[in-house]
């Protein structure tokens, strides 16, 4: 009988010995094969990302990605294999091919983890058909002319912003100015495209309302490499058994925002849900397509500012330079000239784009059919390559001292400065909303310096942290300044 129990289990195991072995079988043919023979294994980095995509996956969630991959391009040069098939590029050289001649090359199928509501939108949609009835419908209003049709209102919501830092001064409590700087944001957002001000600054609660909407979005970033398919999954169960109070009465009240504003809106109407709803497309998918400008257009720009204000906190001798340039323009009467010409103010905006890291990682795009050659070295088709903001913004060789705040560098820029700087991407899909963001930091700029209500200020944090997710998001939730 024993012998009989023995002969039996013996059986019952060997499929499943079977099944073990095959499996590590395939697994060591498979590590074999993506160390020596992928068509990618002459791009150097480290072994476990070359096995899997996991190690990708992780330095994502962590929120060190473009960190990690900076070290590694300090010890393997300029092209850097992330995972199995994908290569993070930290030359500038290599924007044109990727996202500029002929609409650059298709995006990575993770950009449809940013789709919003079950809609494509025109940031995530990585078909350039379903893209371009859609931001040839709104991209008149983002041009110079509309902007500067509209500049009293942005001027508004950039006086209103500084008014109630102002009254926020008095308290002599810090302030946590992210949450103004994307108050204004929203409010800019909503006036110029929707015509209809959010009034985000007038809030008193300690959080703007649509903050946790904004981060519920940003924390899409730490999945953003997954297959679609895994995601939605995830997305799913962190609904089901994760639901947060906070950013359910966000998402409703930006949802309510949104329908109200979409319904109450005609197809002749000028403004970005009017003129979607003009070409053709559904109201819910108008609706997606404006919340998910509402976030886009927060996060960013609001992290910019706050970043710019913080610095001119941290270098005094900055500000009253930047004060200086101001005061004199004002002198001049009508002959003043706009803030956008200012050169040390534009230097001031820009170097706070280039480090404030408001969205740190890379931008992949697929190599398309036929492969492609950069410097000597092949991409095979299907291969996925990219640069990031970080890695450009960050390189010393550019930018010396790259991690300090240097606005008079921007003064005699290089070619190869302006070559580097990635803050809105490059080529077709570049931020489609570059401009606006653009103008609004330059007015919030010019009323910073104008208003002198920067003076005897200084930073609560010895060092603002991020995670680096896609959009990054300030560890802590909180950029703080205190009046002395």
């Amino acid at each position: 009988m024993a012998l009989q129990t023995l002969f039996l289990g013996v059986i019952v195991a060997r499929p499943i010995l079977s099944s073990i072995l095959a499996t590590l079988a395939f697994l060591l043919i498979r590590s074999l094969y993506r160390i020596y023979v992928h068509p990618l294994s002459h791009i150097p980095g480290p072994t476990l990302p070359k096995l899997t995509s996991l190690w990708l996956y992780y330095h994502a969630y962590v929120g060190d990605e473009a960190s990690t991959i900076h070290k590694l391009h300090k010890q393997h040069g300029p092209n850097v294999r992330v995972s199995p098939n994908e290569v993070d590029i930290s030359d500038a050289d290599a924007i044109p091919a990727i996202y500029v001649s002929k609409g650059g090359f298709p995006k990575a199928a993770c950009y449809a983890n940013f789709d919003m509501d079950g809609h494509k939108t025109i940031f995530s949609t990585t078909d350039a058909e379903y893209r371009s009835p859609r931001a040839k419908a709104v991209v008149p209003l983002f041009s110079t002319k509309a902007l500067r049709e509209n500049e009293a209102a942005i001027w508004g919501c950039v006086d209103s912003m500084v008014e109630r830092l102002k009254e926020e001064a008095e308290t002599k409590r810090a302030v946590n100015v992210l949450n103004l700087t994307r108050s204004l944001a929203v409010d800019t957002v909503s006036t110029h495209l929707f015509r209809e001000n959010y009034d985000g600054v007038s809030e008193r609660g300690p959080v703007l309302s649509v903050s946790a909407f904004v981060d519920a979005f940003v924390a899409v970033g730490r999945f953003f490499y997954l297959p679609n398919t895994a995601f939605v999954w995830l997305e799913w169960a962190v609904g089901k058994w994760a639901a947060d109070r906070k950013t359910d009465d966000s998402r409703t009240l930006v949802d309510k925002f949104v329908g109200n504003l979409v319904t109450n809106t005609s197809t002749k109407s000028a403004t970005y849900p009017g003129r979607l709803l003009a070409a053709g497309l559904s109201y819910s998918e108008v609706k997606a397509q404006c919340k998910d400008l509402i976030f886009a257009g927060t996060d960013s720009t609001g992290m910019n500012l706050a970043i710019i204000m913080r610095n001119m906190v941290l270098f005094p001798k900055k500000y009253q330079k930047l004060k200086e340039e101001v005061n004199s323009n004002i002198a001049l009467g009508a002959d003043a000239e706009d803030a956008q010409a200012l050169p040390y103010l534009n230097a001031v905006v820009k170097e706070g784009l280039r480090i404030s890291m408001a969205t740190p990682t890379r931008l992949p795009h697929v190599v398309p059919t036929g492969g492609w050659t950069f410097k000597d070295t092949y991409f095979p088709a299907g291969s996925i390559v990219g640069c990031s903001a970080y890695e450009l913004h960050f390189n010393p060789i550019i930018f010396p001292e790259p991690q300090s705040f240097k606005p008079e560098r921007w003064l005699n820029a290089t070619e190869a400065m302006s070559k580097y700087w990635f803050a809105f991407g490059a080529g077709s899909r570049a931020c489609i909303a570059r401009n606006l963001a653009t103008l609004e930091l330059q007015f919030a700029t010019e009323r910073l310096a104008r208003s002198n209500v920067l003076e005897g200020v200084r930073a609560v944090q010895s060092e603002v942290e991020i995670f680096e997710w896609f959009n990054s998001k300030v560890k802590g939730e909180r950029i703080e300044l205190i009046w002395k």
